[in-house]
């Protein structure tokens, strides 16, 4: 969801340099954040082990990020280019979820404001597996919850972390990197690399799944 249906990798990185800033911890303002695709609470140890504060929990201050990207999503956000009309062209092939290291709460939040729920059939949030991506349990069991193996399904990523868990759980990968990271030498193993949603050719995804 972030960073491929939504601008929203830009504003996790605005919540991050506010939060942390505040609370003595400086992160770079510029360049990719070290962090992408990593789940919230991950994130935030991440921070906590190199650079430990004093004041609120590490519990506390992932819900002040929850927050705060909630309230820049619906302040600042938009959808990117092409996302809309990927989200037609898979579900006139298939059922289509969001698979996401977001907690659910703020999936929900966002999809609704963009008035998107409605178009996915299911929902599913890193939050609840062991462990994060690149590990490929979300993927997994989004698969598995609309009864269909990960080797027949398709994976959006935008994270390198994304695309390296999509491979592991045997799926088909297209991989959208931002502009900063496309020559990342990970985005190799995806089956397909494009610069925005909006190159998703109907006719690739039916040479893929035979229709």
């Amino acid at each position: 969801m972030d960073g491929l249906l939504l601008d929203s990798e830009i504003l996790w990185h605005k919540a991050e340099v506010e939060i942390f800033g505040s609370l003595g911890v400086v992160i770079p303002q510029d360049g990719t954040r070290l962090t992408k695709g990593m789940y919230v609470a991950e994130v935030v140890d991440f921070w906590w082990q190199r650079h430990a504060w004093t004041g609120p929990s590490t519990r506390e201050v992932v819900q002040q990020i929850l927050q705060r990207v909630g309230d820049l999503v619906e302040s600042e956000g938009r959808l990117l280019p092409g996302a809309e009309r990927a989200i037609a062209l898979c579900a006139e092939r298939g059922p289509v979820v969001v698979a996401s290291s977001t907690p659910i709460d703020l999936i929900r939040r966002c999809l609704d404001h963009f008035s998107l729920r409605e178009r996915f059939v299911g929902i599913y949030s890193a939050e609840f597996e062991p462990f994060g991506k690149p590990h490929p349990g979300v993927f997994i069991t989004a698969a598995l919850d609309i009864d269909c193996h990960p080797k027949d399904c398709l994976v959006f990523e935008d994270s390198q972390a994304g695309v390296i868990a999509a491979k592991a759980a045997r799926a088909t990968c297209v991989a959208v990197p931002a502009a900063d990271e496309r020559r990342a030498p990970t985005f190799v193993i995806a089956d397909l690399v494009l610069d925005s949603l909006d190159e998703l050719s109907a006719t690739w995804l039916d040479q893929q799944f035979g229709r």
